[in-house]
């Protein structure tokens, strides 16, 4: 009597197994479309991570899947169903249980503490790389390809200063050649990211990152920013040509064949907010450009930070610095100097052009713990000193470099 009521539960059955069945073959279909540079990337140091990923993934697995398959087993065979299972209350301790539960995870855990300790000093962003590929060593004539980037709103700028020449949105190296990236930013954080070459790397302004890097497969890869930096950060992307010598000695001759230059009034301008920008080159570039950029003073008279930190080491300007300041002629919008007035200001240059920031911190003298004195003021906690000049005969030198 009870057997018609049996084809409405079947067929519930086979269509929630059918829907199942649809659902899994769906994302089969979707994932089938995905790209995955993080896991077959084609630089060296970005497999070395990649390999990390799934060594880790493997080793919590190890736990993760003996766990999932308990709970279901043991809720099965404790259902309330089950009479033959067996009904211990008074079960309370299993030395064989314990340190099954204990000693497994501590030698998971150890094991991901070593791989993490050696991965991070072997694949240290700011350590040169040490081989083009597996069992393939650097050579030891290479010479390194020095790239200089800045993250600008919202695009990116690279300068090659051994070809003097630069690109807007637009990356290429040539295979096999261990690349030395040197990074900053214009105005905000951003971050550097070509999944396919290395790791991503942040982009502070008034600060420098490093990232080495290798590319191994000739191939035409995408770059982006991977922290958000405001309205124009989905169009933040850029493409990474990577070329044979050939192919790259001839993407340098058509940047080289371009008529604009890159100086410091042209920097300015290209500085300026835009989005989506499309790929631009220069077939010139001022030697110090970077350098200005990462002391934020590629403004005409403005104080290079080097400059500031050399002041500062010796005791600054004292009361006579407060008037060092002048108005910018453009802030990006954002009163990006210290703002002392209804207009924006700036901190003005009174000493010799910038020097780099790698030259300044070399010639930095070491502190002697001698108390700081201001130029014109006493030392702190002595009444009087030698007597000031006029804060009006204070006039700074402008610097025009």
């Amino acid at each position: 009597m009870n057997q018609p009521a049996l084809f409405p539960a079947r067929a519930m059955r086979a269509a929630r197994s059918g829907a199942l069945i649809g659902a899994v073959v769906a994302l089969g279909a979707l994932l089938g479309g995905c790209n995955a540079v993080v896991l077959d990337p084609a630089g060296d140091v970005a497999k070395q991570q990649a390999n990390l990923v799934v060594i880790s993934t493997v080793l919590m697995l190890l736990i993760i899947v003996p766990v999932m398959a308990l709970t279901v087993l043991f809720a099965w065979r404790y259902r309330q169903s089950n009479k033959e299972a067996r009904y211990e209350p008074e079960w309370d301790h299993s030395t064989q249980l314990e340190l099954l539960i204990w000693a497994a995870p501590l030698l998971i855990i150890i094991c991901l503490g070593a791989i993490t300790w050696t991965s991070t000093h072997l694949l240290d962003p700011y350590r040169p790389v040490s081989r083009v590929a597996k069992d393939q060593p650097v050579p030891a004539d290479a010479r390194p390809l020095e790239v200089e980037v800045v993250a600008l709103d919202w695009k990116w700028l690279f300068i090659y200063p051994e070809y003097g020449i630069a690109t807007v949105n637009e990356l290429a190296a040539p295979v096999d050649r261990p690349i030395n990236f040197r990074i900053t930013s214009s105005s905000v954080m951003n971050s550097f990211y070509i999944p396919a070459l290395a790791g991503q790397i942040y982009a502070m302004p008034g600060m420098e990152t490093k990232l080495h890097a290798v590319l191994n497969k000739a191939g035409n890869y995408e770059g982006f920013s991977a922290n958000y930096s405001g309205a124009g950060f989905s169009g933040m992307r850029f493409r990474f040509h990577g070329l044979d010598d050939v192919g790259f000695a001839a993407w340098v001759a058509k940047a080289r064949a371009e008529k604009d230059r890159l100086d410091r009034k042209a920097y300015l301008e290209l500085e300026r907010p835009s989005e989506n920008v499309p790929v631009r080159r220069f077939a010139a570039v001022d030697a110090d450009l970077y350098d200005a950029v990462v002391n934020m003073c590629v403004e005409p008279g403005k104080m290079c930070m080097s400059e500031m930190m050399a002041i500062d080491a010796k005791g600054g300007l004292g009361k006579e610095g407060i008037r060092n300041v002048r108005q910018l002629t453009y802030d990006k919008h954002a009163r990006r100097g210290a703002v002392l007035a209804p207009q924006p200001m700036m901190v003005g240059a009174v000493c010799a052009p910038p020097q780099p920031v790698k030259q300044a911190a070399a010639e930095r003298p070491a502190p002697t713990g001698a108390p700081l004195t201001g130029a014109g003021l006493p030392r702190p906690g002595v009444i009087g000193g030698p007597p000031r000049a006029s804060a009006d005969a204070v006039v700074p030198r402008a610097n025009n470099s």
